[in-house]
């Protein structure tokens, strides 16, 4: 585990972070985007095919390249949170989190007793074995919990969410947020709007980090949000990044070749 980059201090400050999403199960996908100047990196375990050794990979490289390596589990559940944990990631990102206890159930689940209920095991956070009591140290300090906000149900309970020890910061998950208004997709729809205006007033009342997953790798987008007081941004997924700079250089290319 290493001591080079802090997201819990960075959080605790409201130092605005920059990240992204990893979706494809490569580790030189995760090398090239923690060498790009990521704050961190999450390998997405909900919405991809990567599986639990090949998140242990990204999470190694991301590490290694200098960058903070986060995982989103696939459901707010103690063996998932506990597994990937082990990984060596520094902290997770746990989607629907809904209420007070789901939000409780997600730091016990990362934090050893007496802060939580995680289980032990020897795994590579723990250095194989060697390394227990300073892991043990670390995760208490140090591992980062990030709870998803993806419905306007988690919108009216944030106050209690986020008012539970343990959680850093929160993400809103605008697309899940807006169908849970049966507006999915729909931003700008008075609703979805009123909805995320309430996610900041209480980000700022309560002075959580707020986050924001900015899907289009559109960096006035990303920007526009900044300015709204997010501080905790995922810009874009590797995918996107990718599909799209392969197509506007190919639409160039073709723009520009002889007749």
């Amino acid at each position: 585990m290493t001591d080079r980059i802090s997201l819990k201090d960075k959080l605790k400050t409201k130092t605005v972070t920059i990240g992204s999403w990893i979706t494809l199960g490569h580790p030189a996908i995760a090398e090239l985007m923690a060498k790009a100047g990521f704050d961190w990196l999450t390998v997405d375990m909900e919405h991809s095919a990567i599986t639990l050794h090949q998140a242990q990979q990204l999470v190694q490289v991301t590490e290694l390249a200098g960058c903070v390596p986060l995982v989103r589990v696939g459901e707010n559940n103690p063996n998932l949170i506990k597994r990937a944990m082990d990984t060596g990631a520094h902290g997770v990102i746990v989607p629907a989190v809904n209420s007070k206890e789901d939000a409780v159930r997600a730091v016990h689940a990362v934090k050893y007793p007496p802060l939580g209920t995680r289980g032990v095991g020897l795994a590579r956070a723990q250095g194989y074995g060697m390394e227990f009591e300073k892991y043990k140290e670390w995760a208490s300090k140090e591992s980062v919990v990030v709870v998803q906000i993806e419905s306007i149900q988690a919108v009216k309970n944030l106050e209690d969410i986020l008012r539970v020890e343990g959680v850093d910061a929160f993400i809103v998950g605008p697309y899940d947020l807006s169908g849970s208004l049966g507006r999915p997709g729909d931003f700008d729809h008075p609703d979805v709007v009123s909805a995320l205006k309430e996610v900041m007033r209480m980000s700022k009342k309560l002075q959580v980090p707020a986050g924001f997953h900015v899907i289009p790798p559109d960096v006035d987008v990303l920007l526009a949000k900044i300015k709204e007081g997010y501080r905790f941004l995922a810009f874009s997924l590797d995918t996107l990044f990718l599909g799209q700079s392969c197509k506007k250089a190919v639409e160039l290319a073709k723009r520009r070749l002889p007749l």
